[in-house]
């Protein structure tokens, strides 16, 4: 007589869920530096153009700063050593907030030319100097340096390359280069690098047949993710000529990814699924760890404390955090 074998252990509930943004949720930062690490703050940014600061101890908003009109906020970072968060709304405008000593105070403000969707990132050199590349009109990226706010360059693609609209961006410097590079992703599903100081594209690859809504990259692997408005995540890696490649396609069994991120050890990925469910897979082998099913519409984003608390942020207005898979 067979014997039946082991099931797997059912996916864990969420540690605990935050309520009260009171519009969906379209983007979520952990701050390690202002706590901590075991109790990190928590930033959400919702569709009403509000930012909520979340004290996880406590599970309770610590403040809610309205500086988008309105407008939903669509990315977050902040500045170490943590005193300086960086918002993104789709009222056009970058805002740079002083939290030191219960401050919460815009200090400076970047205008946009994108009312889309694709999140700006930033490359810190230093606490005085730091990198910002934002989305420009059409199919530009532009490139500041901050604080001043000094345009560096715009990144225009060639003339005939039908790449659509910039949908994420990540800038990034190899340890051994003075080059600053940017991966994109544009919405006719390619990835392409960037040499920011030639200005030029470097190398650029077909990862999806739908818009790219989300990716990472693991610059000490040369390896990154993506995910689209179909049903596949692309894993793509980078060559010592600067070539992208892609390895390899991994089917979901629905379509639509708004999110995708490696964990800082760089051993999971979780994307944010527009089925309402998280999705955790090993990041080496790609093999799919957990299903984590809780929320009861799109997941618009996800992210992971140094700790290893994993938050994601959804449609039905609600933060989920899970510890799975803990740090060792």
């Amino acid at each position: 007589m067979a014997v039946p074998l082991p099931q797997p252990p059912p996916p864990p509930d969420p540690q605990f869920v935050l309520r009260g943004t009171q519009s969906a949720v379209h983007a979520l930062h952990f701050c390690e530096e202002a706590q901590d690490q075991r109790h990190p703050l928590l930033f959400s940014g919702s569709q009403r153009g509000l930012v909520h600061i979340w004290n996880l101890q406590t599970r309770r908003t610590v403040a809610a700063l309205d500086g988008h009109g309105g407008q939903c906020v669509t990315w977050l970072h902040t500045l170490s050593p943590g005193h300086q968060l960086l918002s993104q709304g789709r009222d056009l405008t970058l805002r740079l907030w002083d939290l030191a000593e219960g401050r919460n105070a815009v200090v400076d403000s970047v205008q946009l030319q994108s009312m889309g969707f694709c999140r700006s990132s930033v490359l810190a050199g230093g606490q005085s100097r730091w990198m910002l590349a934002v989305p420009g009109k059409d199919s530009e990226v532009q490139i500041l340096e901050m604080p001043s706010g000094t345009s560096v360059c715009t990144l225009q693609p060639e003339a005939g390359a039908k790449l659509g609209l910039p949908m994420c961006l990540r800038l990034w410097q190899a340890d051994c280069s003075p080059h600053l590079l940017l991966l994109a992703g544009y919405e006719d599903g390619s990835v392409a690098l960037w040499d920011v100081s030639e200005r030029k594209v470097c190398s650029r690859v077909a990862c999806h047949e739908e818009p790219i809504m989300g990716l990472d990259f693991d610059s000490q692997k040369a390896r990154g993710v993506s995910g689209s408005a179909g049903k596949a995540l692309a894993v793509w890696s980078l060559d010592g000529q600067q070539a992208l490649q892609v390895r390899g396609t991994h089917q979901l069994t629905n379509p639509g990814i708004s999110d995708v991120t490696i964990r800082a050890d760089r051993k999971i990925l979780a994307t944010a699924g527009w089925d309402h469910q998280v999705r955790v897979f090993h990041w080496r082998t790609m093999k799919p760890l957990a299903v984590l099913a809780f929320h009861s519409a799109t997941i618009h984003c996800v992210a992971f404390a140094t700790n290893g608390l994993l938050a994601a942020g959804s449609g039905d207005q609600r933060i989920s955090v899970w510890s799975i898979y803990s740090r060792t």
